[in-house]
């Protein structure tokens, strides 16, 4: 056996070798017959012997199962975004600012290009990839470990730094794909019938979050790494440093990076990458211009959520003139109405612009754009096309000023613009053009929650006109399921049966069902506690609503305008006449005092659970009586940690919360976790009279 676990460690570490100089490196040193072969040997003495795979092992990079959807996993240190500067002299404004802070008269830059990719996390512990986990919104991000664990530039295990490894290693990385391989996957797929990918960014996001991981390991992504979050270990005090130590680890970094005495330096190169843009193998977008020393960002700080040492200097977007046709209302998927521009066909950057959002009424008021203009239209982000002005001394007097319809052009029915938003809004739940939006909100896991109804099966319903409006789901009949492809008998009779079970629906449930714009899963248990019943809901004035602890006047006036809506008060009353009977808060008997241990209890739920999903955990947390929330304050009774709990643990521990492992997230642990607090807090009570 010491034998074979010799040699198994031995082709391990001379596939490491070899992916290192291919995906890392660009420099290949062996033929691919003589990789493959040393990998089909691995693969087969691990296939003999798997009692000595590890997860590490090469073979092991596309061996997870497809996920469910993606965990929550919260950073240890913020992933911040950058400021940007669109011009030489705004990077002059940020060299002023920096030298002032610092007080000096010139710092030393890191720069390097800004790739258009996507953003993601990897955590090493002892040299072993752990987890990662992508950017999301800078304090949690998504697990997508089984899909990062496919990129072959991704080290599984880093190299020796001198005999030495970090103990912990949160490197930060831009994942995303060569515009060469982004061509050669839209040829495939042109020659197969379809449609192409818009652009690499959106691919290489896109396959990142691939529920397979088989997916995601087909395509070709790359990574470079340029930053780190908590390092145990080593130390390092710059960014040239830093990049260094990385490539010696085996990470991945972007050699066109350069140090430069002062912004001048700085500011050339942006120009020279500006000019060689075209050349490059990636998309890129700008450049990042950061503070070298360390010590020195410590010092400049952070403001908001963007570091004061470091900043995006942007490419100017390019830029067409063409000519608007005319000017049409698009109903999206939440009843917003979206003027949009029809424009004469125009190419910029490499893509044809025939249409560009002009977002609200107010927008377009703004820029004064009109049907006939010709305008100046650009890519923002070289993504999404938008009219950056009209060209005013070209017009004839025979353009059009734009007016936003008062009925919705889908339905007809009214539109309304609700005080303090920019869009207007369509009511009707049952209009067209969002009807299939609101379906899938209606039956969703806060809503109805109903069992086999997916969302291919809702866009089947809705495009062969066998569902019309959201109460024709209960008018579902065998026959027209089962004449549906893919629905056999078994699947056809379980979702008839989910579907009359749901229709006993908890008030909040349907409260959120309906899709109420600000009403979500904690407001509509507001209301339904309040009013008990829909009637008395259905006729609640807005200072009634408003009265409410947590109500603003802005949701309060949404839910008048809904329940006054013609439409949906017809909606309603055909939801009513097909059976649904929503069950209000006070009419169960498990909302007797006795059956809600958690009433008046306030929980949070930090890091990443392993027994359930937090949408469960609160799901269970408020059927026994409690609320929960995201933030943890003086309020909060109970923080409920699970793996990697970030500064919610922190600040629980400061304000002296009681913190629960996830092993307590069962109903008997909640109950009398409960009642001792109950009983704590009536002694204080005792003691205090």
């Amino acid at each position: 056996m010491k034998n074979i676990q010799r040699e198994i460690e031995e082709l391990r570490e001379q596939i490491r070798y070899h992916n290192h100089l291919y995906y890392v490196l660009d420099r290949p040193e062996v033929a691919d017959t003589e990789y493959d072969a040393l990998f089909r040997r691995l693969q087969e003495v691990e296939d003999r012997y798997p009692q000595f795979v590890a997860p590490d092992s090469p073979t092991q990079r596309v061996g997870a199962t497809p996920a469910a959807g993606f965990a929550t996993v919260p950073h240890a240190v913020p992933m911040l975004s950058l400021g940007n500067a669109f011009n030489a002299e705004e990077m002059r404004d940020f060299d002023r600012r920096i030298r002032k802070l610092l007080d000096i008269d010139e710092v030393v830059y890191s720069i390097e290009p800004k790739l258009d990719g996507l953003s993601v996390e990897l955590v090493y512990r002892d040299g072993i990839f752990m987890h990662g986990s992508t950017r999301g919104d800078g304090m949690t991000g998504e697990d997508v470990t089984s899909n990062l664990r496919t990129i072959r530039s991704i080290p599984l295990r880093l190299r020796s730094l001198d005999g030495l490894s970090p103990s912990l290693l949160e490197v930060r990385g831009e994942v995303y794909i060569d515009k060469a391989d982004l061509a050669r996957m839209n040829e495939e797929r042109e020659n197969e019938g379809l449609a192409p990918f818009a652009n690499p960014r959106n691919l290489a996001a896109g396959s990142l979050r691939q529920l397979d991981p088989r997916v995601t390991g087909a395509r070709p992504l790359k990574i470079f790494c340029y930053d780190v979050g908590r390092v145990e270990g080593i130390s390092i005090e710059t960014q040239e440093e830093l990049l260094a130590v990385l490539a010696k680890l085996g990470i991945r970094v972007n050699p066109r990076y350069q140090i430069c005495n002062g912004i001048e330096e700085a500011i050339t190169f942006h120009e020279r990458l500006q000019e060689e843009r075209e050349e490059l193998p990636y998309e890129a977008d700008g450049v990042v211009v950061k503070v070298n020393d360390f010590a020195a960002r410590r010092i400049a700080g952070e403001v908001t959520r963007s570091p004061r040492w470091a900043i995006a200097g942007k490419f100017p977007a390019e830029q067409g003139i063409t000519q608007v046709k005319e000017i049409i209302v698009q109903v999206g998927r939440t009843g917003v109405l979206t003027p949009v521009a029809v424009l004469e066909p125009v190419r910029v950057r490499g893509v044809e612009i025939s249409h560009a959002t002009l977002h609200n009424e107010d927008e377009v008021k703004r820029k004064d754009v009109r049907s006939g203009d010709t305008v100046v239209v650009q890519r923002a982000g070289d993504v999404i096309p938008q009219i950056v002005r009209p060209l005013v001394e070209r017009r004839s007097g025979e353009e059009r000023p734009f007016i936003m319809p008062d009925a919705c052009p889908a339905c007809g029915g009214e539109v309304v613009r609700l005080e303090g938003e920019v869009a207007h809004r369509c009511l009707n739940l049952s209009c067209p053009a969002r009807i299939k939006e609101s379906i899938r909100h209606f039956i969703s896991k806060g809503g109805l929650d109903i069992d086999g109804f997916g969302t291919k099966l809702v866009d089947r319903l809705v495009e062969q006109k066998l569902v019309r409006k959201v109460s024709d789901i209960f008018h579902l009949k065998r026959e027209t399921l089962l004449s549906l492809d893919r629905m056999g008998e078994k699947s056809v009779e379980n979702l008839l049966a989910a579907l009359a079970a749901s229709k006993s629906i908890p008030l909040a449930k349907l409260l959120f069902a309906l899709g109420i714009i600000g009403v979500g899963e904690h407001a509509a248990e507001i209301f339904a506690r309040a009013f008990m019943g829909l009637d008395r809901l259905t006729a609640a004035t807005e200072e009634e609503l408003c009265a409410l602890p947590g109500i603003g006047p802005r949701t309060a006036k949404a839910v008048v305008d809904f329940f006054s809506n013609p439409a949906n008060k017809e909606m309603l009353a055909e939801l009513l006449a097909a059976g649904v009977r929503p069950v209000s808060a006070g009419s169960a008997a498990a909302d007797a005092p006795t059956a809600k241990p958690l009433a008046g209890m306030r929980f949070v739920l930090t890091g990443t659970l392993s027994s359930m999903t937090r949408s469960e955990a609160g799901e269970l947390i408020k059927r026994l009586g409690g609320t929960v929330s995201s933030s943890v304050s003086a309020r909060t009774d109970f923080v409920v940690v699970g793996k990697n709990p970030g500064s919610k643990a922190q600040k629980a521990r400061e304000l002296k919360i009681t913190i629960l492992g996830e092993e307590y997230l069962t109903e008997a642990d909640l109950t009398e976790v409960a009642l001792i607090e109950a009983d704590l807090i009536e002694a204080d009570l005792t003691e205090a009279r």
